[in-house]
C-alpha cells in the first residue's frame, strides 16, 4: 500500500468507523459507466469499496467528454467500461476493479453471478436494461441502488426484495412511436423530418437499405399498409438512383426524387390536405443557379440556415459522402456508411435534408446544433447533477451495508422548488406488481432430460398443490389446459436452459383462491441418480393474490431469460380470454421492431430531445 493510499484509508476509517470494514469487504456491481457511472465509480474507489465490477456495452463518443470526466479525446470509440476501469485505478491503485465491455443481459450474467455481489448500483439510461437488472436483483435477493438524471433533476431509490417497492412497482411513461404514414406523408414536427432524413434517406443512399426503418411503427392498419407499400416502392426507385452515385447527375436525381416527385405525388392526394396546407415541391433547377459557385455566408451550428443554404449543404455533403463511398469501393472494404452525430459529413446531410423537408411541409427549420441533439438521441445532461446523484447513491449504500434499509430514503434532486433535495420514506412493495409481487422457486434439473410434464405433475400439482387451471409462460405460452402440445418435450427442446425463468399463472375461477404468480428459476444440473433428472423441491405456501387480477400485458418481465433471449408479453385483451396459444405471445426483449411486426426502436420525446429506448 502506498503512503497516499494508506493515508486515504486511514482518513476513511476515521470518518466511517465500523462501516469501513463492511465497505472494504463489499463486492459491488456497477451497471453503466456513463454520466452517473463515471462519478459513481470515482466515489466508490475513493471511499474504499473492496471489489468493484463494471459492466457497460457502450463506447465513448465525443459528446460524452463534457461530463464523463474519466474519458478523454484519445478514448473516443473505445469501451466505456474498460477505460473507466483504467482511469479510476489511478485514483486508488489498491482498488480491485473488473470491467466487462458487454451487455448486462448476456447469459453469463445470470442469477448466480448476481448473488455473488453485496450490492448493485444501476447507472443506466436504458429502460429495458434497468428493468432487467431490477428483475435479476430481485431474483438474487441483492439490494439495488437505482439512480437516474435528466437535466437538473435526479433521483435515487433503494430497492430490496420484500422490503421496498421495486423499479416496476410504479408505471413508467409509455414511449411514443411514429407511424410510417406520419414520417413518410404527413410530418408535422421537426423530429418527423429528422427521423426521415436519418433513418430512411441516409440509409437508402449510403447505408444498409432499410425498408423498415428503425424509428418507424410499421403496424399495418389500413392507412399504414398503403404507406408501407409506397415506402417500399420508393425505396426501389432510390436503389436505382443509388447506382448512379459518383456521376454528375447524382445530386439532381436524388433531389428531384425526394423533394419534388414524391412531394408532388403527395400533394395530389386532395383528401389528405382538407384541413392542412399541402406540401410544396422544391425544384433543383430553380435553386441551383442561386448557389452556383458556392455560398460564403456563415454556416454556424447555432444558426438556422436559409433555403438556399440548406440546398448548398445538401449538395455539398452528398458529394462528400459519395466520394467516401467510392474510396471505400476502391479498397475492397464494405462500402456502407452509418450515421454518426460526430461525423460532420453525415450530420450535414441529415440536417440539410431534414430542413429541406421541413420547408416543404411548412415546419420550422432547426439549427444544426438542435438537429444533432435530436438525431443523436442526446438527452440534456449536466455534470453537476450526475455528481450529486452519484454521491447520494453512496450515502444510501452506507445504510444498506449497515443493515438499515428501513432508514434509507427515496431522494429527489430538483432545482425547481425552494429546496434542492427532497426525500420521502421508501414505499412498500406494490402487491399487484408482476415483477416483485410474486412467489419464487428454484428448480434444479437436467434440462436435457426433464420434461415439461414432470414439472407440472410432480412439482406444481403434487408438491405445490396447483389445480388443473394453470398457464406456464417462457418466451411464449408453453402450456395451459387447452394447449398441451409440449407436455412430452424436454426443457432443452423448448429452449429452457440454465438461468431461464418460467412464469406459472394460477387460472382458478375463484378469485379468493387464485394465488400470485410463481416465478420458476431453472438451474441446470447434470443428471445424478439414474431416473432422477430433477430435484424435487420442498413444499411451501404460495399466497393468495390479494390484488386485482393483472392484465397479461403486465407480464413482460416475468418470463425473461437472463440472457435477454425471452420473456412473456401478451398482446391481446385479457377480458377476451385468459387462455392463450403460443402465437399470442411476443418476446418483449426482441427489438421493439418485432413487437410491431416490422417496426423499430421506440422514440421518447422530452422537450424537443429524443431518446431511443
Amino acid at each position: 500500500m502506498t503512503r497516499t493510499s494508506a493515508g486515504r484509508d486511514r482518513f476513511a476509517q476515521r470518518s466511517l468507523g465500523g462501516l469501513h470494514r463492511s465497505i472494504k469487504q463489499a463486492r459491488c456491481l456497477m451497471v453503466g459507466a456513463g454520466g452517473i457511472g463515471c462519478e459513481l465509480l470515482k466515489n466508490l474507489v475513493l471511499t474504499g469499496f473492496g471489489e468493484i465490477y463494471i459492466v457497460d456495452l457502450d463506447t465513448i463518443d465525443l459528446s460524452n467528454l463534457n461530463r464523463q470526466f474519466l474519458f478523454g479525446r484519445q478514448h473516443i470509440k473505445k469501451s466505456k467500461a474498460l477505460v473507466a476501469k483504467e482511469t479510476a485505478s489511478r485514483f486508488n491503485p489498491n482498488a480491485k476493479l473488473t470491467a466487462h465491455h458487454a451487455n448486462i443481459k448476456d447469459p453469463n450474467f445470470n442469477v448466480e453471478w448476481f448473488k455473488s455481489f453485496t450490492i448493485v448500483f444501476n447507472a443506466l439510461d436504458n429502460l429495458d436494461a434497468r428493468r432487467h437488472v431490477n428483475k435479476m436483483c430481485l431474483a438474487a435477493d441483492v439490494p439495488l441502488i437505482e439512480s437516474g438524471t435528466t437535466g437538473f433533476n435526479g433521483q435515487v431509490q433503494v430497492i430490496s426484495r420484500a422490503v421496498t417497492e421495486c423499479y416496476d412497482c410504479t408505471t413508467k411513461p409509455i414511449p411514443k412511436s411514429f407511424p410510417v404514414c406520419t414520417i413518410r406523408s404527413t410530418p408535422s414536427q421537426p423530429i418527423h423530418c429528422i427521423v426521415w432524413a436519418k433513418s430512411y434517406l441516409f440509409n437508402e443512399l449510403f447505408g444498409a437499405s432499410e425498408d423498415e426503418a428503425p424509428e418507424f411503427d410499421h403496424s399495418e392498419d389500413t392507412e399504414n399498409a398503403q404507406e408501407i407499400k409506397n415506402l417500399r416502392q420508393e425505396a426501389q426507385e432510390l436503389k436505382r438512383i443509388r447506382e448512379t452515385l459518383g456521376q454528375p447527375e447524382f445530386a439532381r436525381n436524388v433531389f428531384e426524387k425526394v423533394f419534388n416527385k414524391d412531394i408532388t405525388r403527395l400533394s395530389e392526394m386532395k383528401d389528405m390536405w382538407k384541413t392542412r396546407k399541402p406540401p410544396i415541391p422544391l425544384s433543383f433547377q430553380s435553386l441551383a443557379p442561386s448557389t452556383r459557385g458556392g455560398l460564403h455566408s456563415s454556416f454556424g451550428d447555432q444558426k438556422i440556415w436559409s433555403l438556399e443554404e440548406n440546398f448548398w449543404v445538401f449538395c455539398d455533403s452528398l458529394d462528400r459522402l459519395s466520394q467516401r463511398i467510392l474510396d471505400l469501393r476502391g479498397t475492397g472494404e464494405s462500402s456502407l456508411l452509418s450515421f454518426d452525430k460526430d461525423d460532420e459529413d453525415t450530420l450535414d446531410f441529415v440536417a440539410a435534408s431534414a430542413n429541406l423537408r421541413s420547408q416543404i411541409f411548412g415546419i420550422d427549420c432547426q439549427s444544426k446544433f438542435d438537429i444533432k441533439q435530436m438525431a443523436g438521441n442526446i438527452i440534456p445532461a449536466i455534470a453537476t447533477t450526475n455528481a450529486i446523484t452519484a454521491g447520494l447513491c453512496v450515502m444510501q449504500a452506507f445504510k444498506v451495508l449497515k443493515q438499515q434499509i428501513n432508514d434509507a430514503r427515496m431522494v429527489f434532486l430538483s432545482m425547481s422548488g425552494d429546496r434542492g433535495l427532497t426525500t420521502e420514506p421508501l414505499r412498500t412493495p406494490n402487491p399487484s406488481c408482476q415483477v416483485c409481487g410474486v412467489a419464487r422457486l428454484t428448480f434444479e434439473c437436467d434440462t436435457s432430460k426433464v420434461q415439461l410434464r414432470e414439472l407440472i405433475n410432480v412439482v406444481l400439482k403434487d408438491v405445490l398443490e396447483y389445480g388443473p387451471s394453470i398457464s406456464i409462460i417462457h418466451d411464449k405460452l408453453i402450456y395451459d389446459e387447452e394447449y398441451e402440445d409440449n407436455l412430452e418435450a424436454s426443457f432443452e427442446t423448448l429452449g429452457i436452459k440454465d438461468g431461464s425463468f418460467l412464469t406459472v399463472m394460477d387460472e382458478s375461477d375463484d378469485d379468493k383462491l387464485r394465488r400470485v404468480n410463481l416465478i420458476v428459476q431453472i438451474k441446470h444440473r447434470p443428471q445424478g441418480e439414474p431416473g432422477q433428472p430433477f430435484v424435487k423441491p420442498a413444499r411451501f405456501d404460495i399466497p393468495v393474490n390479494q390484488a386485482q387480477p393483472p392484465s397479461l400485458d403486465s407480464l413482460v418481465l416475468s418470463g425473461k431469460d437472463t440472457g435477454g433471449n425471452s420473456s412473456a408479453h401478451v398482446n391481446s385483451d385479457v377480458e377476451q380470454s385468459r387462455k392463450r396459444k403460443a402465437d399470442d405471445f411476443l418476446d418483449s426483449n426482441q427489438e421493439p421492431s418485432k413487437k410491431v411486426k416490422a417496426g423499430g426502436e421506440i422514440i421518447i420525446i422530452d422537450d424537443g430531445y429524443i431518446e431511443i429506448d
